[in-house]
C-alpha cells in the first residue's frame, strides 16, 4: 500500500514542468508510432502521462533500470489509469549487451525514451539502442550534459562532481561524445536545450 499512496501522489514542480515540455516535444514524435520503449521510466510518471496523451501508441513498454521501488510504483501507476497501452515494467541491465535487455527483439522500436540516466550509466546504451530501433526510429534522451568539455551553469557542475566523487564512472555525459558513439550506431543526433538539461534526439539511419 506504501507504494502505490507514494506512486499517486508525488507530483513535483520540476515533474509537472518536464511534463509539460515532454508533451510539446514529443506530440508530432508519437504520431503513427506503433511501439515505444522507456529505459529507466523512475516513478512512472512520464509513461503515464505519455500512454493518455497519445492513445494511437499500440504497445508502450517500460524497463526498469534499477531499484525494486520504482518497479512498484510503476505498475501502481499502469494499474490506477489502467493503461490498455502500457506493458508491465520489465528489468533491464543496460551495462549489458543488448541480446540479454529482457527479450527486446532487434528492429522492434519506433521510439526509445530515456530520462535523467545518462549521467549513471555505461555509454553502451547506444550500442543497444542502435539494434532494436526500427530504421528511422528515433532515441530521445533528456538530462544534464557537456558541451564541449564545458559544464553550465554552476549547479550542473555542483552535480556531476557530485556524481564522480560517488563512482567515478558516473558524471555528465559531453555531447560530443555521444555524437560519436551515435554515429558509430547509425544513430544521428539533433539537439534541443531546455533550461538547464538538454533533450537530445537521435534518428536511426535506414542503413547502419
Amino acid at each position: 500500500a506504501s507504494y502505490i499512496n507514494y506512486a499517486l501522489n508525488v507530483n513535483t514542480e520540476l515533474h509537472f514542468r518536464t511534463k509539460l515540455f515532454f508533451m510539446g516535444t514529443l506530440f508530432h514524435l508519437y504520431f503513427d508510432i506503433d511501439i515505444a520503449l522507456e529505459i529507466s521510466s523512475g516513478t512512472g510518471q512520464h509513461v503515464s502521462h505519455s500512454a493518455k496523451a497519445f492513445p494511437n501508441l499500440a504497445t508502450y513498454h517500460i524497463v526498469i533500470f534499477f531499484f525494486l521501488f520504482f518497479y512498484c510504483s510503476i505498475e501502481s501507476y499502469r494499474q490506477y489509469h489502467k493503461l490498455q497501452n502500457v506493458k508491465a515494467p520489465i528489468y533491464l541491465d543496460v551495462s549489458q549487451s543488448w541480446e540479454n535487455w529482457g527479450g527486446i527483439q532487434t528492429k522492434s522500436c519506433d521510439l526509445i525514451v530515456n530520462i535523467n540516466m545518462m549521467h549513471i550509466s555505461p555509454l553502451g546504451l547506444l550500442n543497444g539502442v542502435g539494434k532494436i530501433l526500427k530504421p528511422q526510429g528515433l532515441l530521445l534522451t533528456y538530462g544534464p550534459y557537456a558541451f564541449n568539455g564545458s559544464i553550465t551553469p554552476q549547479s550542473n557542475a555542483d552535480f556531476d562532481h557530485s556524481l564522480r566523487y560517488r563512482n567515478p564512472e558516473w558524471g555528465l555525459r559531453d555531447v560530443s561524445i555521444l555524437k560519436t558513439l551515435g554515429q558509430g550506431n547509425g544513430l544521428r543526433l539533433e539537439v534541443d536545450m531546455p533550461a538547464n538539461n538538454k533533450c537530445l534526439l537521435f534518428h536511426k539511419d535506414s542503413v547502419v
